[in-house]
């Protein structure tokens, strides 16, 4: 398909670049126009940190930020929904409590008794 054009660009360029490499580089010119005609910029005001802390992440993750933000603007569209959520972990207090929670539970320490009624249920508490 692109052998008399390569030959007539080859002539008009000089026998200098080789048909092989004219070749690669009318590929490689096709390839990348058409990924980076599908793209465009998008400029977003955010804060300085929660970027740095984006970029931070993503590098962990072996990502970098505009494959991140690419993603969920893909999600959004598809779905018609953004989604905000946070992953809850457990304040030291908290865990400290758990704890001794589930060791009073195996002791059998300070665990009521099953109940079948409220009025038992206050009885027991007003002891």
């Amino acid at each position: 398909m692109y052998s008399s054009y390569l030959v007539d660009e080859q002539v008009k360029i000089g026998s200098s670049l080789s048909l092989f490499d004219f070749g690669i580089d009318v590929v490689y010119t096709l390839v990348m126009n058409t990924l980076v005609a599908k793209k465009t910029v998008l400029n977003v005001k955010m804060d300085k940190d929660v970027k740095e802390k984006a970029q931070q992440l993503a590098h962990e993750l072996g990502l970098n930020l505009s494959l991140i933000v690419n993603a969920s603007l893909k999600q959004f569209v598809e779905r018609k929904e953004i989604l905000f959520s946070k992953t809850y972990t457990m304040t030291p207090y908290l865990e400290n409590v758990v704890r001794d929670a589930q060791a009073d539970y195996k002791a059998g320490k300070n665990i009521s008794p099953i109940f079948s009624n409220v009025e038992d249920a206050f009885e027991w508490l007003e002891k």
